[in-house]
C-alpha cells in the first residue's frame, strides 16, 4: 500500500523583495533517499538577504560543492543552508539505522525535504538542536581563522558582526591573542562581541573611535593590527581593513558581494604596506592545509566549537515560516533588531 504523498511547506523567494510560502507535494522517495522533517532552519542575513534584494550574480551557482546550490540561480527561487531536522521515511536501499536520526543539512526552508543520506550530517548526541543550525556559519568562522592563521600575541580586527563576524570573534578570543577588535555599526552586535571575548568593539561609523584606534596602533612598534578579517558583506568595508592594517598585514575577505562593487583604496599605504590579501571560502580547503586537513576533519572542529561557545545564545527571533515576509522586511529595512533569527515547523504534518 503506497503512502499518501507528504504536502511540504516551502519558502520561495519570488522576485526581488518578495517571498512567498508554498504548499508542495513531494515526491514519492526513491531507493537511496530519505524524507526529513525539519524541526528548525537558521536564516542567513547575509546571503539570503542578497538572494531577497536581488543582488545575487545570475551567471553563477550560490556553490560549487553543494549539490543544493550548483544550479545558477533565477527567481523564483528556495534558498537557505541550515536546517535542523529528524529522518522520518527511509527508502527500501538505505541503511535503517537512519531512521529516526536528528540531522543537519544545507538544505532550503521547509517544513519536509527529500535527500541522500550522503549529504546529511547526524548530529552528535550532546548537541541541541538549535545549536546545531550553526554548524554552517560556524565552519565557516573555523575555515576563517585556518585561512588567517593568528599567531600567538597578534593583534586581530574583525570588520564585520554578523553571526559569522560574531562566530568568528568567538572563535578568535579562544587565541592568546594581543587584542582582538570587533568593528560594527550596530550597538547591540558591538555587545554581544565583546560578551564573545573581544577586547574592544568599535562603531564602524563613528570616524573618532576608528581614528583614536588607528592613532594608537600607528604608534606601536609595528603600525596597524596583524590580522583583519573583513565578514561585514559590505565591500566599502575593504577600505576600512585596508586602514587598520599595518605593513605585512594579512587580510582576509570572508564576504560574498553577490553583484555589490565599491572604489576601494589600492593606492598609497595599500601599495607600499606589501597587504597579504587573501580571499577564502568555506567550500574549499586551503591548500597548505589540504594535506592534513578535510571537510570532515573541518565538521569535527566545528562541532568542538559549538560546544565551547553555545552559539544558540545568539537567537533572537523564533517564528514560523508564515511569518517570513515580515521577518526578511525587518531584515531589510531594521537589521539592527534581529541577530539571530530562526523558523520553527510545529505544525508540520
Amino acid at each position: 500500500m503506497s503512502r499518501a504523498p507528504v504536502i511540504a511547506q516551502q519558502l520561495w523567494f519570488s522576485a526581488p523583495g518578495a517571498v512567498e510560502v508554498r504548499q508542495q507535494p513531494l515526491a514519492a522517495l526513491q531507493v537511496d533517499e530519505v524524507l526529513v522533517k525539519t524541526e528548525c532552519s537558521a536564516v542567513s542575513a547575509g546571503t539570503e538577504m542578497l538572494v531577497y534584494r536581488g543582488q545575487i550574480p545570475i551567471d553563477i551557482a550560490l556553490d560549487t560543492s553543494l549539490q543544493n546550490f550548483q544550479q545558477s540561480l533565477s527567481y523564483p527561487l528556495q534558498y537557505g543552508y541550515a536546517a535542523v531536522g529528524r529522518v522520518e521515511q527511509l527508502g527500501s536501499q538505505v541503511d535503517t539505522t537512519w531512521l529516526g536520526k536528528r540531522v543537519f543539512a544545507f538544505q532550503a526552508h521547509a517544513s519536509h525535504f527529500i535527500a541522500h543520506s550522503t549529504t546529511l550530517i547526524a548530529l552528535p548526541d550532546d548537541i541541541e538542536t538549535e545549536a546545531a543550525l550553526f554548524l554552517a556559519n560556524m565552519e565557516t568562522a573555523v575555515n576563517l581563522v585556518q585561512d588567517g592563521n593568528p599567531a600567538l600575541g597578534e593583534k586581530v580586527a574583525v570588520v564585520g558582526q554578523g553571526i559569522v563576524g560574531l562566530l568568528l570573534t568567538a572563535v578568535l578570543a579562544q587565541f592568546p591573542l594581543s587584542e582582538l577588535f570587533a568593528v560594527d555599526a550596530i550597538a547591540t552586535r558591538r555587545d554581544l562581541a565583546l560578551r564573545l571575548g573581544a577586547t574592544q568593539a568599535l562603531n564602524a561609523f563613528a570616524s573618532s573611535e576608528i581614528d583614536n584606534l588607528k592613532q594608537r596602533l600607528d604608534s606601536a612598534a609595528r603600525k596597524g593590527v596583524d590580522l583583519v578579517y573583513e565578514v561585514s558583506g559590505a565591500p566599502a568595508a575593504l577600505n576600512l581593513a585596508i586602514d587598520l592594517s599595518g605593513f605585512g598585514s594579512r587580510l582576509v575577505i570572508g564576504s560574498w558581494y553577490g553583484n555589490k562593487t565599491a572604489a576601494i583604496a589600492l593606492g598609497g599605504d595599500a601599495h607600499r604596506n606589501r597587504l597579504n590579501i587573501i580571499t577564502s571560502q568555506v567550500s574549499s580547503i586551503a591548500p597548505g592545509l589540504s594535506v592534513r586537513w578535510d571537510k570532515v576533519r573541518r565538521f569535527e572542529l566545528a562541532w568542538q566549537m559549538i560546544r565551547s561557545i553555545r552559539p544558540q545564545q545568539l537567537i533572537s527571533d523564533r517564528l514560523p515560516l508564515s511569518g517570513a515576509a515580515e521577518l526578511y522586511r525587518r531584515l531589510d529595512q531594521s537589521p539592527d533588531t534581529i541577530a539571530q533569527a530562526v523558523f520553527t515547523y510545529p505544525d508540520a504534518g
